[in-house]
């Protein structure tokens, strides 16, 4: 089965959510259709989140989110245990090299089709052919075993610490919060997403961004945090740390880590944003239309009555959000839609 990031599932609906979800893959990575990719991943989240076992695709359709064409997949799989069109995309040699090739980090669909149409179908062709592969793909390939491995949720909680305490030496004035599935109450991730920001850099002050970033990144390279960078500009950094996991810590595990810089005003805004889940953050926008309002990451604005967008509302904490435009606070686990 494919790697599931819409949601945490362990329950009696998991079968039916890894079945969408790798069909989900194949419409992103193979076909790219991602309309497609999309509703299969709503309907994963939508029953991974319902409460009690679904019995067949009439119950299933009765929810938001699932059409007609996936609950028909759905009493297919009920009554057979088996999908046809799933068994087709896993029996297909070019579909299995593009999945294989996708999981290296920064071989998109795309690029991997491209690397399949040129005769390069595994990781060990990959290394024969690196000279096919930029900067980041290099990394990607590099530390390929080591990403496949999911990150326990207290290896982040440490890390996220430690960051945040490096941080602090640096300057008092800064904050840093891990995001993504983590903070929605993940027992594992694919990689680590940091946010940062910093008291004296606001929106109206971006163009003297004053190194905030640079500064960051410099201390965790000082430490031996940081162990590759892929890119790095004023406000995001993409690279690789590594961990000492074990009993003995003496085994080094290396992580995709990103970090990014927001100004402060904006910051909790895009807290909520990278939080996500994708499902939860079109929820909140489509509520936040309604009540005339316009939200994405970088801020909260009134619409007025010709639907132009005003001012940014001040914004000091998540909660605040959820006021403004009158939504009832979800806490960040309670967001796995």
């Amino acid at each position: 089965m494919g790697k599931r990031k819409a949601t945490e599932i362990d329950n009696q609906n998991s079968d039916i959510c890894d079945l969408l979800m790798e069909l989900a893959d194949y419409e992103k990575n193979v076909s790219r259709n991602i309309h497609k990719y999309n509703a299969y991943r709503k309907a994963a989240g939508v029953i991974g989140q319902h409460p009690t076992p679904i019995s067949n695709g009439t119950e299933a359709k009765k929810l938001s989110g699932v059409g007609e064409k996936i609950a028909k997949k759905i009493d297919e799989f009920i009554e057979t245990g088996r999908l046809g069109k799933l068994e087709k995309i896993r029996a297909s040699d070019e579909n299995k090299a593009i999945q294989l090739l996708t999981r290296v980090s920064g071989i998109g669909p795309a690029a991997a089709k491209k690397l399949v149409d040129e005769g390069i179908n595994t990781i060990e062709d990959l290394k024969k052919h690196q000279e096919k592969l930029n900067h980041h793909q290099k990394i990607g390939l590099k530390y390929f075993e080591d990403f496949e491995k999911r990150i326990p949720r207290e290896e982040i909680e440490k890390l996220e610490k430690f960051i945040l305490e490096e941080c602090k030496k640096l300057d008092s004035d800064y904050i840093a919060v891990v995001c993504g599935s983590y903070r929605r109450g993940a027992k594992d991730s694919g990689d680590i997403d940091v946010l940062i920001t910093h008291k004296k850099y606001t929106s109206k002050e971006k163009k003297n961004k004053d190194g905030f970033l640079k500064r960051v990144v410099e201390r965790l390279e000082k430490i031996d945090l940081i162990t590759d960078t892929i890119s790095f500009g004023d406000t995001k950094f993409m690279g690789v740390c590594h961990q000492k996991t074990g009993k003995n810590s003496k085994s080094v595990l290396h992580r995709r880590l990103d970090i990014r810089l927001i100004p402060h005003d904006q910051f909790f805004t895009g807290v909520l944003y990278f939080t996500g889940s994708d499902t939860f953050n079109k929820m909140m926008r489509t509520h936040a239309l309604e009540k005339g309002f316009t939200l994405n990451e970088y801020t909260l604005r009134p619409l007025g009555s010709t639907r132009v967008a005003g001012e940014a509302l001040p914004i000091t904490s998540e909660r605040d959000i959820f006021e403004y435009i009158d939504y009832p606070y979800k806490a960040p686990e309670e967001r796995n839609l």
